[in-house]
């Protein structure tokens, strides 16, 4: 029996694409994207694991640096979120020629604001370590850490907007590549330099900074010289101007300041957990960085196929092609739940051993194990918002997902304080508040999403 046709008598279509090609595309998109992204995570494992054999001083001083750098990079996500939604459209239209221009500007400004940044931010980099209140010598490390790290802004931003143009065009496989050998020259020099191996100083907790320069300095570069060459009809390199154009700006921080906005406001409100459970103890305020740890990698495949609904449903609305965009849409949105619903059945049944790997304390394992549940059955619901936000990023509507997110993950930070103050003085009351509210999150995403493609639809037919 052959696939039915996705497109219907109206659709301003060149190929006819089945369901089965559609849902290749997405497979093919997303694999890349969550291999790369638990590559990421493996990164951070062990440069946690090198840095804590220099001791307790070091772990603490670097964890402050990485957090400011997080904020930071949050906020620069705008130029790639709005580069690779703009490229995505642009070639799904068949204009390869301005997809090329708005990959070339997006390059332009991730320079052009990527140096000021980091000229402002290094001789403020001991105030802004100094708001966290750390001992002396904690705060030294922090400082040391966040003012090497702050002159790899600009790579950094390179490599998070190519990679979202190389996205845009259909072709996840290769940042994934380079990302890995990223990776790798990145532990490798990092080790070398925190512990003086290989005829190298010993620079202790720095070293792990000049470590990522190093990694992201060879990974922009690389990424340049593909996107300068070009992938499937997209380059930066060739004829045009190099000349920065305001006009392209407004358009990208159109749609990418609203993403950038809403990840600053979640990494802010995830932060803003921390001293609320710090008012339950010692024992659930170390749980409670397992279960985040536990939390960032059941993530993962949401993450892919939110970015795979981007980049598709991006070059389906490009080409005009609105029923396409929502069967992609309604594909990434299957499988996140499939996959992100499994991981959530599977933490349920391993809580223990999960929070074992990180600490074994009986009380600490309890109290994690619990929190991990809570965290599994919210899974599903994650989902949703993980691919028709993606989806809705597509449409160039990145404003929905700042207002539902936004909103609804500062509502659960309210509503765990009055949980663990008048009800579950307990950590799995902290994530109990993402239980209750998920479910609304999702059905908000659910509606804004089929009402906005009924919207476009309703346009083109017109």
């Amino acid at each position: 029996m052959h696939p039915e046709p996705l497109v219907t008598d109206g659709e301003n279509v060149t190929t006819v694409v089945t369901r089965t090609q559609l849902e290749k595309r997405v497979l093919r998109l997303a694999w890349p994207v969550i291999g790369e992204n638990v590559l990421q995570t493996m990164l951070g494992v062990v440069d946690t694991m090198l840095v804590a054999a220099l001791g307790a001083v070091a772990l603490a001083g670097v964890g402050a640096a990485l957090q400011v750098i997080y904020v930071t990079t949050a906020a620069l996500s705008a130029l790639s979120v709005g580069v690779a939604v703009l490229v995505a459209q642009a070639y799904g239209a068949g204009h390869l020629t301005e997809a090329g221009r708005l990959a070339r500007q997006g390059l332009i400004w991730s320079v052009l604001i990527g140096l000021p940044i980091t000229a402002i931010g290094l001789p403020l980099t001991p105030a802004i370590i100094g708001l966290f209140g750390l001992a002396p010598d904690v705060s030294q490390v922090g400082i040391d850490y966040l003012a090497v790290t702050m002159s790899t802004i600009t790579t950094l931003t390179m490599m998070l907007l190519i990679g979202g143009v190389l996205r845009g065009v259909g072709d996840s496989r290769t940042p994934m590549l380079i990302t890995a050998f990223a990776n790798l020259i990145n532990v490798i020099a990092s080790a070398a330099l925190i512990f003086g191996w290989l005829g190298l100083p010993a620079l202790g907790a720095v070293g792990s900074a000049w470590g990522s320069v190093i990694a992201r300095l060879i990974g922009a570069a690389i990424m340049g010289a593909v996107l300068w060459r070009g992938r499937n009809g997209v380059r930066a390199g060739g004829g045009g101007s190099w000349r920065p154009r305001l006009v392209v700006l407004r358009k990208v921080l159109r749609i990418g300041l609203p993403a950038a906005i809403e990840e600053v406001l979640i990494i802010g409100a995830f932060a803003s957990l921390t001293p609320v459970v710090a008012t339950l103890g010692t024992v659930p305020l170390a749980a409670h960085r397992v279960a985040i740890n536990v939390l960032s990698l059941s993530f993962l495949p949401g993450i892919g196929f939110g970015l795979a609904a981007t980049a598709l449903v991006g070059q389906s609305i490009g080409a005009q092609r609105p029923t396409e965009a929502r069967i992609v849409a309604t594909i990434a949105l299957r499988w996140a739940i499939l996959w992100m619903g499994g991981v959530g059945m599977l933490f349920l049944f391993v809580a223990e051993g999960l929070v074992r790997l990180f600490n074994s304390d009986p009380l600490l394992v309890a109290e994690g194990a619990a929190a991990v549940r809570i965290v599994a059955l919210t899974q599903p619901a994650w989902a949703v918002t993980f691919a028709l936000g993606g989806a809705l990023r597509g449409l160039g509507d990145t404003f929905t997902p700042l207002v539902i997110s936004g909103t609804i993950t500062w509502l659960c930070v309210a509503l765990a304080l009055l949980i663990v103050t008048w009800w579950i003085p307990a950590l799995w009351g902290i994530w109990l508040a993402f239980l209750l509210l998920g479910p609304f999150e999702a059905a908000f995403f659910w509606w804004k999403w089929n009402q906005r493609i009924t919207t476009f639809h309703a346009a083109m037919s017109a």
